[in-house]
């Protein structure tokens, strides 16, 4: 980042925030398209390309990311939680970490995405997941 281009401390908060706000915003395309089946908004929050990696009996999974967004189509609902734990960028680059709970099946799900800023969006390009059993 370069501090010449900056009038004041004040206008390096607000660039921060607002890349923030834009991180949010594929975030919440992501968590809330998974929750209610919407594929539309899975396609705006995840790159083409993406995909999903996760170890059983441990070994790499690898899921193809058009074939994970086929799983949620329109109308079906998922009773499941996001929240995002943590976002961290730097220029066009960035990290975030969501949990989901899932209730129904008694298990909690934290992933770690991977984002990159293409055309002024922020797009996730790849996730890794773990999950485990919850006693409620």
């Amino acid at each position: 980042m370069n501090l010449n281009t900056f009038e004041n401390v004040a206008d390096l908060q607000a660039k921060n925030t607002l890349e923030i706000d834009k991180i949010n915003t594929t975030l919440l395309h992501y968590i809330e398209g998974t929750a209610n089946s919407k594929p539309e908004r899975l396609n705006k929050a995840f790159h083409k390309d993406f995909n999903l990696y996760y170890i059983k009996k441990d070994t790499l999974g690898i899921i193809p990311g058009k074939k994970y967004i086929t799983n949620f189509t329109q109308g079906k609902t998922f009773n499941r939680i996001g929240k995002v734990l943590s976002i961290d960028y730097e220029d066009d680059a960035g990290l975030a970490k969501i949990q989901v709970l899932i209730p129904d099946r008694d298990r909690v799900a934290i992933d770690y995405l991977l984002l990159l800023k293409i055309k002024e969006e922020w797009k996730i390009i790849h996730k890794s997941f773990t999950s485990k059993t919850y006693r409620r």
